[in-house]
């Protein structure tokens, strides 16, 4: 089946600014879209109207279109919100998730192990956001889930730069344990509160999130 145009570069920019190819506050150039799919600006504008709806995109009148850069109180906001979601996420899971759903995650934690071990802070990112994921789909609640990924993905970029901390790495594989654990006993409460903290951000991570923002405005 045929890809629509639209949804295909949509796709493509989700990727590209998770995955960090383009920094928040980076500029969109619809022309050079259009050019890179040989087509109209009309499957573009499309592509970027659904982006700006999900937020990770802005419309700057008379400016242009940008990747969305949060300040400091908006993202503190966000991180907030997304703790809580991820914690009742792993709550769920506790309760709800069946074998495949333990399979998924043991072997999602098993490959953020090997990219520990390997010292690969990329790959680590991307079974990392696995991890995550798959604790979502164990929640069985796909509206819950599906509001999760949203902001998961608006926060993408920051959770990333975090990954690339002196000593992060380790010490969210050995928080990834405590919740793999939990759930995999149903300790509910303890699911819920290892994944708030592990999301929450706070004391040092916070330090480093707020010199985050002042080298991308620096850049800017």
């Amino acid at each position: 089946m045929n890809i629509p145009t639209a949804q295909r570069i949509r796709l493509a920019l989700e990727n590209d600014i998770v995955d960090g190819r383009f920094q928040p506050g980076d500029r969109i150039d619809p022309d050079a879209i259009a050019a890179d799919y040989g087509c109209s600006r009309t499957p573009v504008r499309e592509a970027l109207q659904a982006l700006e709806a999900s937020g990770l995109l802005i419309v700057q009148p008379k400016r242009g279109t940008f990747v969305t850069k949060l300040g400091v109180a908006e993202l503190m906001e966000r991180f907030e919100l997304m703790a809580q979601m991820e914690a009742f996420c792993a709550r769920l899971a506790c309760r709800r998730a069946e074998d495949a759903d333990h399979r998924r995650i043991e072997a999602s934690l098993s490959a953020c192990e090997l990219a520990a071990k390997a010292g690969d802070s990329d790959r680590y990112y991307a079974e990392n956001t696995e991890f995550h994921q798959a604790i979502y789909h164990a929640a069985h609640n796909a509206f819950l889930e599906a509001e999760t990924l949203r902001l998961q993905a608006i926060l993408q970029p920051y959770r990333r730069r975090q990954l690339q901390a002196r000593g992060r790495v380790r010490t969210s594989l050995a928080e990834h344990r405590q919740i793999a654990r939990a759930i995999r006993d149903g300790a509910e409460d303890e699911a819920a509160r290892a994944m708030q903290d592990h999301v929450l951000i706070q004391g040092e991570r916070f330090r480093d999130l707020v010199a985050l923002l002042e080298r991308l405005d620096n850049r800017a």
